[in-house]
């Protein structure tokens, strides 16, 4: 399973305000179903088969353009790990435990 963190912003549209895009696309990701995912400030955190995960974040880059955006820039950050399973909440309770703050 994958775990994908993706952040998409269009460039050049006049305005430093990029909520409406984020939002449009977002629209995509929850429409879609066949992934879990979490909206961050920076990035959203997307989980799933990574074939599902990277199809999805191009309908969300897509997405921008239908839009109106001219540019699109899309960071994609995966991490597919192979040898046990676990998932996003894993990946934080881990380190929780760690730091002490699980209860």
């Amino acid at each position: 399973m994958a775990i994908v963190a993706v952040s998409i912003a269009p460039l050049g549209t006049g305005s430093t305000s990029v909520s409406s895009y984020v939002a449009g696309a977002e629209k995509i990701l929850r429409a879609d179903g066949r992934v879990r995912f979490k909206l961050g400030p920076m990035f959203t955190t997307i989980q799933g088969d990574l074939g599902d995960c990277l199809d999805v974040i191009r309908k969300m880059h897509e997405s921008l353009f239908d839009a109106g955006a001219l540019r699109v820039s899309t960071t994609i950050k995966i991490d597919d790990r192979r040898d046990k399973p676990g998932d996003m909440d894993d990946k934080v309770r881990s380190v929780e435990e760690k730091l002490g703050t699980m209860e």
